[in-house]
C-alpha cells in the first residue's frame, strides 16, 4: 500500500496537496463569514429589521449543517470529487440567484437555503480527505484545511466591502445595485474555482496508512462505531452540547462583528471592514491551534480552554461602549478564534472517540450542533438589538452558556466505552 502515489509523489509527501486544495476550497466556501459586511447594506437596501437581516446568515448556516449531515451518506456512495463538484455548483447558483433578490425573503431562499445547502454538500469533502489521508495527525491536518474557511473573510470581506461601498453614505437604491453586482460576481467566481479545485479529490485506498504508522489499540476498539451506537453514548451528547455552545457564541459574533463596531464602539465603516479581516485571520489560526491542542493534550482540555476564553470575552463585551475599541477588538478576536477552534476540536474528537469507519456520517450528525448554534446566535443578537436597542445584552446568554459548557466538558467529555457502548458520562 505504501507504493501509492499522489500528485506524482509518494503518498506520504503528496497527500499534503489535498491539504492545500482543501484550504483553497474553503476560502471560497467560507465567504459566509463575511456576512457582517453584507448585513447593514442588506437591511438598508431591503428595508428590514436587525433580526430579519440576520435571517439569510442564520438559514445559510442551518442549511449548511443539515446538508452536511446528508452529505456524509452521499460521500460514501459517490465519492468526494463528485459531491464537491455538485455542492460547489449549487453554492455558486445560490450566490448568483441572490443577485436577483428584491426582498429579504427571496434572499433567505437563494442565499440561505440554496447557497447554504451547496456549501454543506461540499464542505465535508476536504475535511474527510484530511482525516483519511492523515490518520497520524488528524487534528493538525483538519485544522489546516479548515483554516481556509475561517480565514475566508480576510479576503472575501475586503472584496465584498469594496464592491458594495459604504452603507451609511450610499442611498438604498444604489446599495441594492451594488449588492446585486457583488452576489453575481461571487457566484460566477465560485462556479469556476470550486469545480476546478474538486477535480483531483480522492480517498486513499482501503487500508492505506502512512509508513510506520500503527493506530493505538484503543482506536481499533472504537473503529466501527456507527451513528446509532454513537447516539447512545454520553460522549456524543457532551460533545454535541459543547459544540453547540461554542458555535452559538462564535457565529453570533461573526454575524454582528461590523455592526457592533459601528453601533456600540462607534468605529468607522472602513475600520470595521478591516477588523473583520483581522478577526478572520484569528478564526483561521484557531483551527490548526486547537486541532494541535486536541491532538497534543486531549479533547476535554482543548474544550475547557476554548470555553474559558469564550466566557472571558463575553464578560468583557458586557462592558463595551463608545471608545472601547481595544476591548472590542480583543473580545471579538477571541470569539472568532474560539469558533475556529471548535471546527477543529469537534471533527478531531469525532474521529478520536468514534473511529473512521463511519466518520462521514458520524461527523455530519455532530455538525448539526453548528446549525443549531447559528439559529440560536442569530436570534439572540437580533432580539437584543430589536428589543433593547443594543447588541451588548446578547453577551449575557453567551457568558452563561460558556459557564455551563465548562462544567459539562469537565464532567462528561471523555471517550466512550470500547466498541461505542453507552458510557457513564
Amino acid at each position: 500500500m505504501n507504493s501509492e502515489r499522489v500528485f506524482g509523489l509518494p503518498a506520504e509527501a503528496g497527500r499534503y496537496g489535498f491539504v492545500l486544495l482543501g484550504l483553497v476550497m474553503n476560502l471560497c466556501l467560507g465567504s459566509v463569514y463575511a456576512w457582517s459586511i453584507f448585513k447593514a447594506p442588506v437591511e438598508k437596501a431591503l428595508d428590514c429589521s436587525a433580526t430579519q437581516g440576520n435571517l439569510p446568515f442564520m438559514v445559510f448556516l442551518a442549511s449548511f449543517a443539515v446538508t452536511m449531515c446528508a452529505g456524509g451518506s452521499m460521500m460514501e456512495r459517490i465519492g468526494p470529487r463528485r459531491l464537491a463538484i455538485i455542492g460547489g455548483l449549487v453554492a455558486a447558483a445560490g450566490w448568483l440567484l441572490s443577485g436577483l433578490a428584491t426582498n429579504i425573503w427571496m434572499l433567505v431562499l437563494t442565499y440561505g437555503v440554496v447557497a447554504g445547502s451547496g456549501v454543506g454538500l461540499a464542505y465535508g469533502c476536504p475535511v474527510a480527505l484530511a482525516a483519511r489521508w492523515f490518520p497520524d495527525r488528524k487534528g493538525i491536518a483538519v485544522g489546516l484545511v479548515l483554516a481556509g474557511f475561517g480565514g475566508s473573510a480576510l479576503l472575501t470581506g475586503r472584496i465584498a466591502g469594496a464592491l458594495i461601498g459604504d452603507p451609511k453614505a450610499l442611498p438604498a437604491d444604489m446599495l441594492a445595485h451594488s449588492l446585486s453586482r457583488t452576489f453575481l460576481a461571487f457566484g460566477a467566481a465560485f462556479a469556476v474555482l470550486l469545480t476546478l479545485l474538486a477535480l483531483p479529490l480522492r480517498f486513499p485506498p482501503p487500508g492505506w496508512r502512512p509508513r510506520g504508522f500503527a493506530p493505538a489499540a484503543a482506536d481499533d476498539a472504537r473503529h466501527a462505531v456507527d451513528r446509532r451506537a454513537m447516539l447512545g453514548t454520553g460522549s456524543f451528547w457532551a460533545l454535541f452540547a459543547c459544540y453547540f455552545i461554542g458555535c452559538l457564541a462564535g457565529l453570533m459574533a461573526i454575524g454582528i462583528s461590523k455592526p457592533v463596531g459601528s453601533d456600540v464602539v462607534h468605529i468607522s465603516s472602513e475600520t470595521g471592514t478591516a477588523l473583520v479581516g483581522l478577526f478572520a485571520l484569528c478564526n483561521a489560526v484557531g483551527r490548526p491551534l486547537f486541532g494541535w491542542l486536541t491532538d497534543r493534550l486531549s479533547p476535554r482540555i482543548a474544550a475547557l480552554l476554548n470555553l474559558g476564553v469564550i466566557l472571558a470575552a463575553s464578560l468583557a463585551m458586557l462592558r463595551a461602549g463608545q471608545g472601547t475599541t481595544a476591548l472590542y477588538v480583543a473580545a471579538f478576536a477571541c470569539f472568532w478564534l474560539c469558533l475556529g477552534g471548535w471546527l477543529a476540536i469537534a471533527p478531531t474528537t469525532t474521529a478520536a472517540f468514534f473511529g473512521m469507519a463511519h466518520y462521514a456520517r458520524n461527523y455530519g450528525t455532530v455538525f448539526l450542533a453548528y446549525g443549531l448554534g447559528a439559529l440560536g446566535g442569530g436570534f439572540v443578537s437580533g432580539h437584543a438589538k430589536d428589543y433593547f436597542g443594543s447588541y451588548t445584552l446578547a453577551f449575557l446568554p453567551t457568558a452563561a452558556l460558556a459557564g455551563a459548557g465548562i462544567v459539562l466538558a469537565a464532567l462528561a467529555l471523555k471517550p466512550p466505552a470500547a466498541g461505542g457502548r453507552p458510557d457513564a458520562a
